[in-house]
């Protein structure tokens, strides 16, 4: 199989699997929006931040450096896989006595039986990290769309059951631990890797060079990400908070999904061929007008239907989320973007440049946090605004250096996107603005209005990377037979 196919395989069965597990998760969070009230959604953001981070721990950036490695032997599987078991019972044992202070600090007692329970998935997670490695050096995602597909429902039936039953928040923490559970026992189980308790200093020390300072990184950029929740569960209230997450949920489902998709296919194809340059530098090009094109529509497209969008999926009570989602999507349609940058930084084993970038980047967002603080929740996301803004310039100006792709380059590749999914955005706007219909109403006629303008003005612009979007879907549903002629006259 060519790379060409291996990329278009791994982005389709990349994209089935995020869009298969975030959006039966989606549909749950929907129906548990309407059956749960803000306050239940803000007590598990409050101690998001505290999961995260221990997960990051956990990772320690070795499946970055497996990926990387040309080679990988059993010992090093079974070293990395030891160490995230001993790291996740290690991390799980520290949530479970921190529990009471984490309490204390945001003034929650229901906080402190949560956070034991909840640690749980730091030992379940930890079981199968090497299995989810090997698949993705592979480019392969189709076992893990299967995975997840039924991970997400089953566990999505046991959240909706016990919401239903009045059991509140207690709901949420079921869905995470359930997922996590049922992911682990069909990838121990469908997976040919199997693992041992083999542990090698030397096969450690080789990874950890390199994984370290990503583990350092990781853990720098999965604070800044949820330490707005915990500031806001701090200095304002779980109500608050619930709103935020419902929105941050809403931002994060097109946008980090998206991002995912990319990096999870991106960072092998590149790593692949991080020997020609030539290859490298198309090959990245690509990803990124692709990728923007998506993203700019998709994120523009639903801040401009915000107010029905989220009226008609959750309800009215959850009124005071609109606002919040429109500022955020214009800070999350750039984040893939960012992780294609940082790509290219990993795959030219750069990972002290990696994290010095990080260091640098949250040094400059430390004004937004105490914009936040200061004058309040809007105020602190138009500072994560700039704060995108400037990211995007940090992670070039390195990158550039290594491939020769300019910052100006990477505008103008993708200002043709931005531009006409700006002007899109604006009509679908305007339409709803006009119409006096319900909000369900109002929302389906902006969606297809709003999709129909992209196709109509892609095909009269010939936009290329709309062009080159469709001609690879195209090609991907044809018949293998007439596939192979194709690529043969194109030879």
């Amino acid at each position: 199989m060519s790379l060409k196919q291996k990329t278009v395989d791994g982005l389709m069965w990349s994209f089935i699997d995020t869009a298969i597990g975030q959006g039966i998760q989606f549909i749950v969070s929907i129906v548990l929006a309407r059956l749960l009230i803000p306050r239940e959604f803000g007590l598990i953001g409050m101690i998001l931040i505290f999961i995260a981070l221990s997960e990051a721990f956990v990772n320690s950036g070795f499946s970055s450096a497996l990926i990387r490695k040309k080679n990988c032997s059993q010992t090093d599987y079974s070293t990395v896989f030891v160490f995230n078991l001993v790291a996740g019972v290690v991390f799980f044992i520290a949530l479970f006595f921190a529990a009471p202070f984490i309490s204390n600090f945001f003034n929650e007692p229901q906080l402190k039986p949560i956070v034991q329970v909840l640690g749980l998935v730091l030992i379940v997670d930890s079981l199968t990290l090497i299995q989810r490695t090997i698949l993705t050096r592979q480019i392969d995602f189709k076992l893990q769309a299967r995975v997840s597909f039924i991970a997400s429902a089953g566990s999505g039936i046991v959240a909706i059951y016990m919401a239903w039953q009045g059991m509140g928040v207690w709901s949420l923490v079921a869905q995470r631990i359930s997922r996590q559970t049922i992911n682990t026992v069909f990838l121990l189980f469908w997976t040919k890797w199997k693992p041992s308790l083999h542990f090698s200093f030397k096969s450690f020390k080789e990874l950890f060079g390199f994984g370290s300072k990503l583990l350092i990184s990781n853990l720098i950029d999965t604070f800044y990400n949820n330490v707005y929740y915990l500031l806001i569960g701090k200095y304002f209230s779980a109500q608050q908070l619930g709103f935020y997450t419902r929105a941050d949920e809403f931002n994060r489902l097109p946008s980090y999904n998206l991002s995912a998709i990319i990096q999870r296919v991106s960072y092998p194809v590149l790593c692949s061929i991080q020997d020609d340059p030539v290859k490298l530098v198309h090959s990245y090009r690509r990803f990124i007008r692709s990728s923007m094109f998506i993203s700019f529509n998709i994120m523009m497209l639903m801040a401009a239907m915000a107010e029905p969008l989220i009226i008609t999926l959750i309800g009215e009570k959850w009124r005071e989320s609109v606002s919040y989602f429109q500022l955020l999507c214009f800070t999350g349609m750039f984040y893939p973007l960012h992780v294609l940058n940082l790509n290219i930084i990993q795959v030219k084993g750069r990972s002290d440049l990696f994290l010095k970038l990080e260091i640098i980047k949250k040094i400059l967002a430390v004004p937004t946090i105490i914009l936040g603080v200061a004058f309040g929740i809007k105020a602190m996301i138009a500072g994560m605004m700039v704060n995108t803004l400037i990211d995007f310039y940090l992670n070039n100006s390195n990158s550039r250096q290594m491939i020769g792709y300019s910052f100006k380059q990477q505008i103008r590749d993708i200002l043709p996107s931005f531009s006409m999914a700006l002007i899109i955005a604006l009509a679908v706007y305007s339409i709803g603005a006009v119409l006096s219909t319900g909000y369900g109403a109002t929302l389906a006629i902006q969606s297809i209005f709003g999709l129909a303008l992209i196709v109509v003005i892609s095909e009269f612009t010939r936009l290329s990377d709309y062009i080159f979007l469709k001609e690879t879907v195209r090609e991907k549903m044809m018949p293998s037979a007439k596939r192979v002629v194709v690529e043969q006259a194109e030879v």
